[in-house]
């Protein structure tokens, strides 16, 4: 094994690649439910036969269920252990993957947020568990460099999750569009909602099954007891220290706005493709499929570019680092903004170039010699997730006024709220890079 590998997994004579795998698969899993479902804001709305606005409350159940669980996911792993954490993560997530067939039984939208919430209730402990367990797998002055490692497979998943949306949902769901199905009878809509949320609901009940053997797997596994020997929870205390951390404070900050331009960037990418390609004679769905394609070459970009990223972090300050591809970003949001044709689009799709070094820094540079503390102070910046179930619908809400003025695209002006997600990614980059300075 090589020095620098040796330096990432290895620390006091004990080998972490075992365990380092177990986890990192766990990043793959929660990465297929985020972007299985940033497409289906589309199709429930085209199933429901709601607005853009309606349907976006699947992100607001979705990313709901991480802010109201972060906290009691950190009690319990400061209680019990981050293994446990896990194991209960995956089973809420296999329990909310299949509650999709009750709520389709029901035919009604507000049980798939239901499922949805506690699913992501799941996802909560899940990434509350895991984050810092990666950080404590190996020496600390690595620990950003393996955090943003563990997280280059988390794309993977999300690549998975868009293949299946795309091909086994959006590709099969009644190719009526959504101004014809506005007409049909009570009769006949309920006999083609029935038919579209059996199509619909089919991944999710796959999904529940993997994730179930994944949690036996870390059933039997033997996992490193790192970072569980405090037990003590001294809530309110602790919470008090850690939010007296300029990095963590402002990483919390960041980390809101961070998510929120990601989960609108690759949900609205629908809307956006969408517009641009029915301009150029495509039929609706057939565009939100091509629209969809276009998201998979986005989270393909992502993937390389973080692989590239966590090479990268060898050699460049974290904080300076985020700065640079934060202000990519915001360029790029520019072009989508004001360019209304393909070449938005391409635009748009570069956006997730510059994504890819974000949240695992972040969380790496803010979490940065916490120690024990990390478990609260994960909680914290999980909660910062909710930043990915506030802003989609507010993105939503002007993209249903269709246009802005005379005729500027209402879908276009939406994406000035990523953009100024970007310039407080920016400051925090900015921030973080000034006292790393500071300190030599």
């Amino acid at each position: 094994m090589s020095k620098s590998k040796s330096s990432l997994l290895k620390h006091n004579g004990i080998n972490y690649l075992l365990p380092f795998v177990l986890i990192t698969a766990c990043f793959s899993l929660w990465g297929f439910a985020n972007d299985i479902t940033n497409p289906m804001v589309k199709a429930f709305s085209k199933i429901f036969r709601m607005s853009v606005t309606e349907g976006a409350l699947v992100q607001l159940a979705f990313y709901g269920g991480y802010f109201a669980m972060a906290f009691p996911a950190a009690i319990f792993i400061r209680k019990f252990s981050y293994k446990k954490g896990i194991m209960l993560g995956l089973l809420l997530y296999a329990v909310g993957a299949f509650l999709f067939f009750p709520a389709k039984e029901s035919g009604n939208f507000y049980p798939f947020l239901a499922a949805y919430f506690i699913l992501t209730c799941g996802l909560s402990f899940l990434e509350t568990s895991a984050n810092p367990y990666i950080l404590t797998m190996g020496p600390e002055e690595t620990s950003t460099r393996r955090l943003n490692l563990a997280q280059s497979f988390n794309p993977m998943g999300s690549l998975v999750g868009m293949y299946v949306a795309m091909n086994f949902i959006q590709a099969r769901l009644n190719p009526m569009s959504t101004a014809e199905r506005a007409v049909l009878s009570d009769t006949e809509f309920t006999t083609l909602r029935q038919s579209d949320l059996s199509i619909l609901i089919a991944p999710y009940l796959a999904i529940g099954i993997v994730v179930m053997v994944m949690f036996l797997i870390i059933w039997i596994a033997r996992m490193p007891t790192n970072g569980d020997k405090n037990k003590q929870i001294n809530f309110f205390p602790t919470l008090k220290r850690i939010f007296s951390i300029p990095n963590y404070r402002q990483g919390v900050i960041a980390q809101f706005f961070y998510v929120g331009a990601q989960i609108m960037c690759w949900t609205f990418i629908i809307q956006y493709g969408t517009r641009v390609l029915m301009a150029q004679g495509m039929e609706e769905q057939a565009a939100e499929v091509l629209s969809q394609k276009y998201n998979i070459v986005a989270m393909i970009i992502f993937c390389v570019s973080r692989f590239v990223c966590t090479y990268l972090l060898k050699f460049l300050n974290p904080g300076k680092l985020l700065r640079i591809l934060a202000i990519a970003a915001a360029i790029f949001t520019l072009g989508a903004i004001f360019l209304q044709n393909i070449w938005g689009l391409y635009f748009l799709v570069a956006v997730s170039a510059c994504m890819s070094l974000m949240f695992p820094t972040i969380y790496g540079i803010a979490l940065k010699g916490m120690g024990d503390d990390a478990k609260f102070g994960a909680a914290g910046l999980i909660m910062a997730i909710l930043g990915g179930s506030v802003l989609p619908p507010l993105q939503a809400s002007i993209i249903d006024l269709e246009t802005i003025g005379n005729s500027f695209p209402a879908v276009n002006a939406s994406f000035v709220l990523p953009l100024i997600c970007f310039v407080v990614v920016a400051w925090y980059g900015t921030q973080t890079y000034k006292r790393s300075l500071a300190e030599y």
